[in-house]
């Protein structure tokens, strides 16, 4: 899994690059989608100027997993992360393309991030402390910090571009943007997710404490898109040391972003450069996930 570069970008001649977002490159190829997942990284939704080299393969191995333990849930866009089964169009690109890319159903994204908390962590728990809820669903009196949630809680956000944060939105702020009855099958659905993979997870030794994952439309009917339960998109604790009222070892993010608020940095670009040792840490927790959960 290691590699000595890590991959920052791609412009794969002959192909149609639609867009770039803060991990993924994405190229339009007619009626499918082709995500090549870098090995860039993001925290404070500001994209790194290293690279974590490997992470992008790590991410593609994951997505693909629990795209196959879901697919009886839900409807998901992947269709092949193998090069072979890809358009001639990519051939020249298979080295590139190898372990780190995925032919999808193009689906019509909705507005919208859909998280799952089932602790109470993160952002979730700084809105806490504040107002005793998140995104307008009031919680109970005496909460701690990491403290598993009565009911796993379904609290949407925005999606913003690269470089901007993406802000909590309540039900009715949701159902305004997609209706009412798209946004009652959503929170359904990502729900039933975040329970399938947190019972999988806790045999493996892991708590997911929280995860985003994103939807589509393909054809009228609701697809999950994008990437699913990484460690770039979930916090990943290992259970044999978790414990309430502190902030918890992690197998994701978390130890890059603790690494960034030790520093003097306003969380606006540009980043600041992220020492060997800090990449290498990173990578091995994003490694121990994968290993953990796949095996």
């Amino acid at each position: 899994m290691k590699e000595s570069k890590g991959l920052m970008e791609t412009n794969l001649d002959g192909l149609n690059l639609a867009g770039r977002g803060k991990v993924r490159d994405v190229y339009d190829l007619g009626d499918r989608l082709l995500i090549v997942t870098t090995d860039r990284i993001s925290a404070f939704d500001v994209v790194m100027a290293d690279p974590i080299p490997g992470k992008g393969k790590i991410l593609t191995l994951m997505s693909s997993f629990w795209f196959g333990v879901m697919k009886d849930l839900v409807r998901h866009h992947l269709l092949s992360t193998d090069p072979a089964d890809f358009p001639a169009s990519c051939a020249p690109h298979r080295e590139i393309l190898e372990g780190r890319s995925m032919l999808v159903e193009k689906a019509r994204p909705l507005p919208v991030e859909c998280i799952v908390r089932g602790y109470l962590s993160g952002s979730g728990w700084q809105e806490y402390r504040k107002s005793r809820s998140i995104c307008g669903i009031p919680l109970p009196e005496g909460l701690n910090e990491s403290a598993r949630l009565p009911e796993p809680l379904f609290t949407p956000t925005t999606k913003a571009e690269i470089g901007q944060h993406d802000l909590p939105m309540t039900r009715k702020e949701m159902e305004d943007k997609i209706g009412a009855e798209l946004t009652e099958r959503v929170i359904g659905l990502s729900i039933a997710v975040y329970r399938r993979a947190a019972e999988r997870a806790l045999k493996a030794g892991i708590i997911i404490a929280d995860t985003k994952m994103e939807f589509g439309l393909l054809n009228g009917e609701l697809i999950l898109i994008d990437e699913i339960l990484t460690p770039d998109s979930s916090r990943f604790w290992p259970a044999d040391s978790y414990g309430e009222g502190r902030s918890q070892k992690s197998f994701d993010k978390q130890f890059l972003r603790d690494y960034l608020l030790s520093l003097n940095w306003d969380q606006k670009p540009p980043a600041p450069p992220l020492p060997a040792d800090i990449v290498r840490k990173t990578l091995e927790r994003y490694e121990e996930a994968l290993q953990r959960l796949t095996a």
